[in-house]
């Protein structure tokens, strides 16, 4: 019997060495082929990209620099228009607040309140140049004495007195020069107790003094005017006078309007030229309108009644849009 010899371990080693060795050649040639090439290509690819993305950034930000001036510009033009309403409305604010009519209809009124100027009124305006109808704001221009009526109440007092004392200047600013000056609260109080009756005479110092003491004086008033018109009137109206009078108010608490009208109308009666005794005009502040817990309704009523009474007698209404 023939004994095979076994195969030798170191045999089987060795071939285990070489097929391993073989292996990993074979694995490095797979891996080499499949890895895509790196060179510097790639790396000039790359810094062109980035070149473009910085061009990029840059114009966008050129862009967004346009657009915040223009952001700016569109800004200032927003607050120059902002301004030219605020002036548009302040010149508003001074304006008449007529009737809605037609315009002839218009005319026709203020044609039909005018007075016809004495030589002594001639004289005086003839200082100022003035449009040749005698009307400056709406207002006409042609009385020798001035009559101030002014609702002292807490409303007005809180609210309006800045601009009352500034409607005030701007009415004595439209009459450079007159013969006598008389203040008094819708009750018929006299703001001076010694003019009781009596004239204030015009001058730059008594005008003065009437503007300073408006600033406190604020005597019991119950938000009508009626008095102090009837009182008024039946005060200081004498045939040889050209009298206006000036109504400041922000609402009526009275009655009804048309006994009011009525009574005023008895009292200021028609001369034999068809015109009033006095002129009668007023100032509506928006004190109801803009304040808080205003009272719009009796607000209101004192702009129906103002708007009524100033068209009967000769006047005009002026309803103010702010309190600044």
């Amino acid at each position: 019997m023939i004994r095979r010899r076994g195969t030798p371990e170191s045999s089987i080693a060795f071939l285990d060495v070489i097929s391993a060795g073989f292996g990993a050649i074979l694995l490095l040639l797979l891996v080499a082929r499949i890895a895509p090439p790196s060179g510097p290509m790639d790396t000039e690819a790359d810094a062109g990209g980035i070149e473009t993305l910085q061009e990029e950034l840059f114009e966008i930000r050129g862009q967004t620099r346009v657009v915040s001036r223009e952001l700016t510009e569109l800004r200032e033009q927003l607050s120059e228009e902002r301004r030219r309403i605020a002036r548009a409305q302040a010149q508003l604010a001074r304006a008449p607040r007529a009737p809605q009519a037609d315009d002839s209809d218009q005319r026709e009124q203020l044609l039909a309140a005018r007075q016809s100027l004495t030589e002594e009124m001639r004289r005086l305006l003839a200082r100022q140049q003035r449009p040749a109808n005698d009307l400056v704001g709406g207002l006409p221009v042609d009385s020798e004495y001035l009559i101030f009526i002014i609702d002292t109440s807490g409303s007005m007092y809180n609210y309006a007195w800045q601009r009352v004392r500034k409607e005030m200047v701007a009415i004595l600013d439209i009459y450079p020069e007159v013969k006598g000056i008389q203040v008094m609260s819708d009750m018929g109080s006299y703001m001076f107790s010694s003019y009781r009756g009596k004239w204030i005479p015009d001058s730059p110092a008594r005008r003065r003094a009437v503007i300073e003491r408006l600033a406190s004086w604020t005597p019991f008033s119950n938000s009508s005017p009626v008095e102090g018109i009837e009182r008024a009137i039946r005060a200081y109206y004498t045939s040889d006078k050209r009298i206006s009078l000036f109504v400041f108010g922000d609402d009526f608490t009275g009655g009804a309007i048309a006994p009011v009208l009525n009574a005023v109308g008895r009292l200021n009666r028609e001369r034999r030229s068809g015109e009033r005794l006095v002129r009668i005009h007023a100032v509506g502040f928006p004190v109801h309108f803009l304040a808080p817990g205003g009272n719009r309704r009796t607000a209101t009523r004192f702009s129906h009644l103002m708007r009524a009474l100033t068209l009967a007698n000769g006047g005009t209404f002026v309803g103010l849009n702010g309190l600044d």
